[in-house]
């Protein structure tokens, strides 16, 4: 019986998943408004009760795929071992590993998608910026206020100094990404881009 129950845990979930992925590449290539249900299901098959019986509607398959890909991409934001390493190593790990999560075409499908869709979902867009940049800033704030008790470093407001740093990771490189006005960028150009900011960040750009 457990064998029968595991099975069609499998199956249910193997086809929530296919539902997710072919309504995503949808919305990523015609937008939110102009996907409809019977869309999603003359790409993957089934019936319009599959899909609301699993997320209750158009607005909640949205969500669905909105939470999923902002969880599985920026879940791993953390900065760890922060004691043993230097600032600059720190920053440079973090940094190339944020550019590579916000260049990614999931999350730049994500994000074009909420910000035309913010005054609708309100709640949503507060959703993926909180899993995003709110918990990147947060991870800074506290790799900041640690180099700041060690003498490290002179910031007064360590959140700003946070967001001050994020700004300029991303800044217009990631504008014009989202805008289709360039390529996602290699992992050369990301470290790259990445070691330059650290360097202005943490030193500044006049001569001492």
């Amino acid at each position: 019986m457990s064998e029968l129950s595991n099975s069609r845990n499998s199956a249910t979930n193997d086809r929530r998943a296919a539902i997710i992925a072919a309504a995503a590449d949808l919305f990523f290539e015609h937008g939110y408004s102009a996907t409809s249900v019977d869309a999603v299901i003359a790409r993957v098959g089934g019936s319009k009760r599959n899909v609301y019986q699993e997320f209750g509607s158009k607005e909640g398959l949205f969500a669905a795929i909105v939470t999923e890909i902002a969880d599985s991409a920026l879940g791993g934001l953390n900065i760890d071992d922060t004691e043993s390493r230097d600032l600059g190593e720190i920053l440079r790990s973090f940094g190339c590993k944020l550019l590579q999560v916000y260049m990614s075409p999931a999350l730049i499908g994500v994000l074009r998608i909420v910000m035309a869709e913010a005054p609708r979902f309100p709640e949503l867009a507060r959703a993926v910026y909180e899993r995003g940049p709110g918990r990147s800033s947060d991870c800074l704030v506290k790799v900041l206020e640690n180099a700041r008790s060690r003498g490290e470093v002179r910031i007064t407001d360590c959140q700003l100094a946070a967001e001050n740093f994020m700004g300029m990771l991303r800044d217009n490189f990631h504008m014009q990404v989202a805008l289709g006005l360039k390529a996602s960028p290699s992992e050369t150009e990301i470290a790259a881009r990445v070691a330059s900011v650290v360097d202005s960040f943490l030193y500044g750009i006049c001569v001492r």
